[in-house]
């Protein structure tokens, strides 16, 4: 059975190989533009700094360097129930020098479209084994972010050899560029 996290609270991940689901419906009181919601992960190495360009995972960089990290691509509406997009981890593959996985939501194109999280709801990252797809924890992300563009959802670190989830739900207004310029 799946633990449900609260902001802050960590879990181990006890599966080599689990998918990251993340999914979120828009309010009917939105500003009539679609809303095109995008997941990035940042592969960073003991110093919190991507391990190399490549390892920046994202709609335009499906895969990470050693295979390790495969992103499903690109959902342009958020439409439907489950999960929106996903990204598939083996960790008998990740690359040694990976020791966290920060996930990130933002919102494409936010400022021009006059778009924020706080006109997303229902929005969750889970966590699932790839094998038995038993899910393994889940994060719903309950504040409302009235001026944010971008959430980090959580991270994933190995600690004494463990992978852990962290649910952090830290918002800011800058979007992915903001992101890119903390983890490069």
């Amino acid at each position: 059975m799946a633990i449900n996290l609260q902001k802050g609270q960590r879990e181990n991940i006890n599966a080599p190989k689990f998918t990251i689901g993340l999914g979120w419906d828009t309010n009917n009181t939105s500003t009539g533009g679609a809303f095109d919601l995008d997941a990035s992960l940042f592969l960073l190495d003991d110093n919190k700094k991507l391990v190399s360009d490549n390892h920046f995972i994202f709609y335009n960089n499906l895969e990470s360097p050693d295979k390790a990290v495969i992103h499903s691509g690109d959902n342009l509406t958020g439409d439907g129930d489950g999960d929106d997009e996903q990204i598939k981890i083996d960790l008998t593959k990740i690359d040694a020098a990976v020791k966290e996985i920060t996930v990130v939501v933002t919102i494409h194109d936010a400022d021009a479209r006059k778009q924020n999280f706080g006109q997303v709801r229902n929005s969750f990252i889970r966590i699932f084994n790839t094998d038995t797809n038993e899910e393994i924890l889940k994060y719903e992300l309950d504040e409302d972010f009235s001026i944010e563009t971008a959430v980090e959802f959580g991270r994933i670190y190995n600690r004494n050899g463990e992978w852990k989830f962290e649910a952090v739900g830290a918002g800011q207004r800058d979007g992915l560029e903001k992101f890119v310029s903390i983890y490069s």
